[in-house]
């Protein structure tokens, strides 16, 4: 199978060809058509995640150590399957074309039993973070549980849904009940944004203000549902969010992460509002503890999602509620040129790319 792997964080990947994997017990062997690049790839490329302050998280400490490969939007065709597959869930056969769900715990915890793999801490195995993931022709799913039925759904485009369509789509379950006059902004446009957006759209929120420092951005975010748009480079960007949303800004979704996304949604929250943090740009800011209390803001975080916050998403999809977003599909070996891109900030919606025409092999 070839893989494209992480062999010195910072450098480009490395195509790796090596021995497809046999399934055992109730593992899955996928081979991949559509894997997705997402921006939480880059941290892991570059070996940590900023903190802020001089400080850092480095991805060693969750077992990416190279040679890694990335990777947690795949998409593909099961090609075999282990003993154990029968007996543990039926209908599973080889040639099914299947989304696959990236955030797989140890499934023994309290946490996984609950259904919340992706808050696993006793042995999380995330593909493209401390599994091997979907930059390859082949990945491997420890059961079939995690495999989705997406037919219908544009193949590129399910493969984000199994990040950036579940997470936003999580997020957004954060928020609290909306009235008719209230508002929620998204902040930063990118692959999560746009399709945040949609989502919202699709389930009624419709007072909703876009907000980047790209105008391209803005513009795809009222194509798919943003009612306003608001260029944050401005210095007075909060008081900015504040007027469109008439002092009724009751929800922020922040899919970028940064102090100066935070100082832009956080302070033009109403009372009672909820500011809802997903991006892992980066940094760290100070809050002052009282104005928390009397403002009665909730400020929480939102990681990826559950299996049953996917298999939403693709119902949704599947009923074309969902307006895809700018979705381009590149080969494979565009797989460097496509993260530096990405980390140059010129993506516009989400790449994927198509491993279906890939080698198998280096003689292929």
């Amino acid at each position: 199978m070839l893989s494209y792997q992480v062999v010195e964080h910072g450098k480009p990947l490395q195509q790796v060809f090596t021995a497809a994997p046999k399934p055992k017990g109730t593992e899955v062997l996928v081979r991949v058509t559509r894997s997705g690049v997402c921006h939480s790839d880059l941290h892991i490329w570059d070996g940590y995640f900023d903190l802020g302050g001089g400080k850092r998280f480095y991805v060693k400490e969750r077992g990416c150590i190279p040679p890694f490969t990335l990777g947690h939007e795949p998409f593909g065709v099961i090609e075999a399957i282990g003993p154990g597959v029968a007996k543990a869930v039926r209908g599973i056969k080889v040639g099914q074309r299947r989304l696959v769900y990236p955030w797989i715990g140890c499934g023994k915890c309290a946490i996984c039993k609950s259904g919340k793999d992706n808050y696993c801490v006793s042995g999380s195995q995330f593909l493209g973070v401390n599994r091997a993931g979907a930059y390859s022709t082949h990945v491997l799913v420890p059961h079939p549980r995690y495999l989705i039925d997406s037919a219908g759904v544009d193949d590129a485009f399910a493969a984000t849904l199994a990040c950036s369509g579940l997470t936003t789509y999580s997020a957004i379950t954060k928020l609290p009940a909306l009235g008719p006059k209230d508002w929620v902004a998204v902040l930063g446009c990118g692959g999560l944004g746009l399709v945040a957006i949609s989502i919202m759209k699709a389930m009624g929120i419709k007072n909703v203000i876009a907000c980047d420092v790209d105008e391209g951005k803005l513009s795809a975010a009222r194509k798919l549902g943003a009612k306003l748009v608001l260029d944050t480079r401005a210095p007075d960007s909060a008081q900015k969010l504040v007027a469109l949303a008439q002092s009724n800004l009751v929800g922020a979704i922040d899919l970028v992460g940064m102090p100066a996304t935070f100082m832009t949604a956080y302070p033009a929250l109403r009372k009672g509002g909820t500011y809802v943090l997903c991006g892992l740009f980066g940094g760290e800011v100070t809050l002052a503890l009282p104005p928390i209390a009397q403002r009665a803001v909730t400020v929480r975080g939102s990681y990826v999602g559950d299996l049953a916050e996917l298999k939403a998403v693709v119902a949704l999809a599947k009923k074309k509620k969902l307006k895809p977003m700018p979705v381009e599909t590149r080969a494979a070996s565009e797989v460097n040129r496509t993260l530096d891109e990405l980390k140059a900030g010129h993506i516009l919606g989400r790449v994927v790319l198509d491993f279906e025409t890939a080698p198998e092999s280096a003689d292929s």
